[in-house]
């Protein structure tokens, strides 16, 4: 079952092949290139060691082994969120661990580590539930609860975070450690918002909202006949109610068959919109944006939420890409007009700009608090860049010429929505973006009691005691 290599030089990892179920692999063996690749492409984990792990006991062996020889791990289900690749180490593969568990009662779900959203999507209508996922139903489930979880219906529920019940996590000391809000307070209130910094989790329990159908969809513009919108979608997110959340993006396409012909050759603006409310209130509410311009597509509508991926379809495919973002407290109309030109057809490379409404109940600290901040942001403005053929550092240079101009009303940045900001080095960036100051210092100190020797560095990496 395991193919173990001696690539620590110390045969080491030949007697960790003998520890677990799964499998251990080393540079040079069949699969292990393929093991270690993710949804980004760019660049990648190049680990000593990589554990394919069938379980929670072989995560915790993993984990024990690298204490035990001072290597750093990284943890990897799809690697949709890679942010500091690991060189040497160990790699802790947590994709072969799916399923999902739904107490339709209690209306929560335990999902393993390695459980893409889609799965817990379909898992929980059937018993008319929906968990609160984002807009890729491919990413780890896992993953982006760890990170905060900007969902779909979040102006009416909160983060993701918020209805984390329990988190089942193997800690650097290579102990299994059930954490709620008994048990361990401080380490539960990490784990949620903090990312990958606390341990490889293994498995967690949410609570699922009562949702079955939505009104939702998405409407589409073309910006040279409706060159203001972006300003029509400031104005119209200011008469909301919770239960609409949504977005709108802007694209430049090129004219090439890879793309629906009403988009190529076209710089498109896509507004998306998810209304847990009845269709025909969801039809008077959107009416305002609908007269900002005439619509390329409407595909605004009832739908059953498992078709909820169908609102954004975000690419299935990996890709190589670039995004950052920034959490912004106002969103004026001199703003709107700034990114719209920033971002347009003229940007030194292709910028997709994505601009989220928040408030709400995501501006409400949750009954049991958690690590997830900046919640005064009102909006958040990310822009993405795909690599293929573009400059990395071009792409870099153009991101942080948009979001610095974005500094008299910024926050902070939101942890999930940041890809490969960190490839260069993690040290440059300041904690405080993703974390309160007051929270960054909490975080620094359980990092020092659960991992003094930083192990789980490679994410946004927290130092233990700073």
């Amino acid at each position: 079952m395991n193919s173990a290599t001696a690539a620590d030089g110390t045969g080491a990892a030949a007697r960790l092949g003998e520890q677990v179920r799964g499998t251990v692999l080393g540079p040079g063996d069949p699969g292990f290139d393929a093991g270690c690749s993710g949804f980004q492409t760019d660049y990648r984990h190049r680990p000593s060691v990589l554990v394919q792990a069938a379980g929670a006991d072989d995560v915790a062996a993993a984990v024990a082994h690298a204490a035990a020889h001072g290597l750093p791990v990284a943890v990897q289900a799809t690697g949709h969120g890679l942010s500091v690749p690991l060189d040497g180490g160990v790699l802790i593969s947590t994709a072969r661990m799916t399923g999902v568990t739904v107490d339709p009662a209690a209306a929560t779900a335990r999902i393993a580590a390695g459980t893409r959203v889609g799965a817990v999507v379909d898992a929980a209508a059937r018993y008319g539930l929906a968990p609160l996922n984002g807009s890729s139903p491919d990413v780890s489930a896992v993953g982006y609860l760890l990170g905060g979880g900007l969902g779909l219906l979040g102006r009416q529920f909160g983060y993701a975070a918020d209805h984390v019940r329990a988190v089942d996590v193997v800690t650097a000391d290579g102990c299994h450690r059930h954490v709620t809000a008994e048990r361990d307070p401080d380490l539960f209130w990490a784990l949620r918002g903090a990312g990958a910094n606390f341990g490889a989790v293994t498995a967690v329990e949410i609570d699922l909202v009562p949702v079955s159908r939505i009104y939702g969809g998405e409407l589409t513009f073309d910006t040279a006949r409706s060159p203001h919108l972006l300003e029509a979608y400031r104005q119209w997110t200011a008469t909301l109610p919770e239960e609409l959340t949504s977005s709108v993006s802007t694209i430049d396409y090129p004219d090439v068959a890879a793309f629906p012909g009403h988009w190529r050759g076209r710089h498109v603006a896509h507004v998306r919109i998810a209304y847990t409310g009845d269709s025909r209130t969801g039809e008077e509410l959107v009416a305002p944006l609908r007269a900002a311009g005439p619509t390329l597509t409407d595909t605004l509508g009832e739908m059953p939420y498992t078709e909820c991926a169908d609102i954004y379809h975000d690419p299935p495919y990996p890709h190589a890409y670039l995004g950052d973002n920034v959490l912004l407290r106002e969103f004026d109309a001199e703003t709107a007009a700034s990114l719209a030109e920033s971002t347009g057809p003229g940007a030194p490379v292709m910028c997709v700009l994505d601009v989220r409404h928040l408030g709400g109940a995501l501006g409400r600290p949750p009954e049991v608090p958690n690590a997830v901040g900046h919640r005064e942001a009102r909006y958040l403005v990310r822009v993405l860049t795909p690599l293929d053929g573009t400059d990395l550092d071009e792409a870099r240079a153009t991101h942080r010429k948009v979001l610095d101009a974005l500094a008299p009303a910024r926050v902070g940045r939101f942890h999930n929505l940041v890809y490969g900001g960190c490839a260069d080095g993690a040290a440059d960036e300041p904690p405080v973006d993703y974390w309160e100051p007051a929270d960054h210092r909490r975080l620094a100190a359980l990092k020092a009691r659960h991992d003094p020797a930083n192990l789980f560095r490679c994410n946004r990496n927290i130092v233990p005691g700073r």
